[in-house]
């Protein structure tokens, strides 16, 4: 099986974000999805975004189209979002994301009238329906297809990294879970999800494809689930280990950070330099450690086997590339990565708000609702 990869321009991006849509005085869900899309139908095209939407009916999904920078991509998302406002804010809808709702549950969530979502859902079947999570994906466009499977093992060394930014699901159907990020361990219960396979090149990924498709696993390369994949059709690697971003701010600094390694690592190869990998083991571990204890999390760095806190890896790792982030015109979003470090993620500012609460839930929802318009809100603690 031969998987062509298109052609696209280095290091340019492109940003998907998952956005719940919530009843303003309840904090509840609402499938209202279908309706607002109908609404939204009817203003003049846009080519430089889209609105669209998801498995369940409570979610819309907004997507740039191909940034020069990464605030190109996020002018689209921020555009998206206008334009969803201007159907939502008449008919009392609100917008928030996290990686999880605070206290929804599954049962009460209707399913996309969609043949792929109806097969899914008849596949994975309890697991299938209890995947009420919210993430965003990123996409950086890589020059070479040969280079692709070599960044993305590259790229799994900081995969914890990632999920201890963007962690923001700590609750899960009312309860407190004790996890920075419940969403990574529920989402790789559906099948091809998870971990990328430790592939050596892009023949091994496409015979991969194929004994999937033979034996009926999967239909195409869409139904690669992977937390970080390559999309052929577009011409990326696409990462989708994160949770749900609580603020467009927030969002901009983590796509940075995946654009600046995208293109750090094409630049070692470019210069016959080896990508750093590690074990499958370890990277397992690592995703465990992060989604327990989010930015507090010690994980290992190496093939060695060394462990450091992951705060204090990502600081050296924003002062080595900060001059990648020059290159790429993205200084500011990626000085937002320092932010995140010393105002807390979002499972954290989530956390103190049920904390100050007396643990009522609804509080957490209208927090994330203001977030979600007006930016990050201190941290208490």
């Amino acid at each position: 099986m031969t998987i062509e990869f298109a052609s696209s321009p280095r290091s340019t991006v492109g940003l998907e974000w998952e956005i719940m849509l919530a009843d303003p005085e309840t904090g509840d869900l609402v499938g209202r999805a279908p309706e607002l899309l109908t609404a939204l139908e009817a203003e003049s095209h846009n080519e430089r975004h889209t609105v669209t939407g998801e498995l369940l009916t409570n979610t819309i999904e907004v997507t740039s189209g191909i940034g020069e920078t990464v605030a190109h991509a996020v002018s689209d998302v921020a555009a998206a979002i206008a334009a969803v406002r201007r159907a939502t804010d008449p008919i009392g809808v609100e917008l928030l994301s996290a990686g999880s709702h605070p206290f929804a549950q599954w049962y009460d969530q209707k399913v996309t009238d969609k043949s792929r979502y109806h097969a899914l859902i008849e596949r994975t079947q309890w697991w299938g329906r209890n995947m009420m999570i919210w993430g965003i994906h990123v996409h950086v466009g890589v020059d070479d297809r040969e280079k692709v499977i070599p960044i993305i093992n590259a790229l799994a060394c900081y995969l914890p990294h990632l999920q201890a930014l963007s962690a923001s699901s700590p609750f899960w159907a009312g309860e407190r879970t004790g996890y920075a990020s419940n969403r990574v361990l529920v989402f790789q219960q559906l099948p091809t999800a998870g971990l990328p396979w430790p592939l050596k090149s892009w023949d091994e990924f496409e015979s991969y494809l194929n004994d999937m498709i033979r034996t009926g696993v999967m239909a195409d390369a869409t139904e690669v689930r992977w937390d970080i994949r390559p999309a052929p059709r577009w011409g990326t690697i696409e990462v989708r280990a994160c949770d749900g971003m609580s603020t467009l701010a927030e969002l901009a600094s983590v796509a940075a950070l995946v654009q600046v390694l995208v293109e750090h690592f094409s630049r070692e190869m470019d210069q016959g330099r080896p990508l750093p990998t590690m074990p499958a083991w370890f990277h397992r571990e690592n995703k465990w450690r992060t989604a327990r204890f989010g930015l507090d999390a010690r994980i290992i760095v190496d093939a060695d086997g060394t462990q450091v806190p992951v705060r204090d890896h990502l600081v050296e790792t924003i002062g080595a590339l900060s001059p990648v982030s020059v290159d790429l015109n993205c200084v500011a979003e990626f000085a937002g990565l320092t932010t995140i470090l010393d105002s807390g993620a979002s499972y954290q500012r989530q956390l103190d708000v049920a904390e100050s609460a007396d643990w009522n839930l609804r509080e957490v929802v209208h927090h994330l609702i203001r977030e979600f318009r007006t930016g990050p809100e201190t941290s208490v603690r």
